[in-house]
């Protein structure tokens, strides 16, 4: 069921409630005349007022626990999302067979740092890190850390480049 079809009719409930109570007490306190209604009639009005303010919390709050629940499942399914990125590098790691210090110089790589941050984090040279990102490339059989990201990206997403594409079914115009 669309929210939306219940949305609609409760907030021009709640609107209408809250409209007839706001005159009810302004009227009374600034002393407005209306046209005189029968004592039921007022009292049902103030009832169904009533009726669509709570109607309209509890609704509210329905709404809020449901986004609350989908956000909760949102964030459980970007963690095993990391999990299963992380999953996938060490996969790749040990296939390339890179050394435990390729291995942190390709994580960071991957995270973005600059081969001068890399440099300071592993208490090493610039020379090295390079030596090292020029070893994992190889390794990867790519030309740079935009490729070798691109590999990984790829493999997540299910449909590496290069790969064509579903292609549609040709129809046999002889039958």
């Amino acid at each position: 069921m669309r929210v939306w079809v219940v949305l609609i009719p409760l907030g021009a409930l709640q609107l209408a409630s809250g409209l007839f109570l706001l005159w009810d007490i302004l009227g009374s306190m600034f002393g407005i005349k209306s046209s005189p209604i029968a004592w039921v009639y007022y009292e049902l009005a103030q009832i169904g007022a009533v009726i669509g303010l709570i109607l309209g919390m509890v609704v509210s709050a329905t709404l809020m626990v449901r986004s609350l629940r989908r956000q909760r499942a949102a964030e459980q399914s970007l963690r095993l999302a990391s999990g299963a990125f992380m999953d996938v590098l060490q996969e790749r790691f040990a296939e390339w067979e890179l050394t435990p210090a390729e291995r942190d110089v390709a994580l960071f790589s991957i995270k973005g740092l600059s081969t001068a941050d890399i440099a300071a984090l592993r208490n090493t040279s610039e020379g090295t890190v390079k030596a090292q990102t020029n070893a994992i490339y190889r390794k990867a059989g790519v030309s740079g850390r935009p490729q070798l990201l691109s590999l990984f990206i790829d493999e997540l997403m299910g449909d590496p480049i290069g790969t064509p594409a579903a292609q549609p079914q040709q129809i046999d115009k002889a039958s």
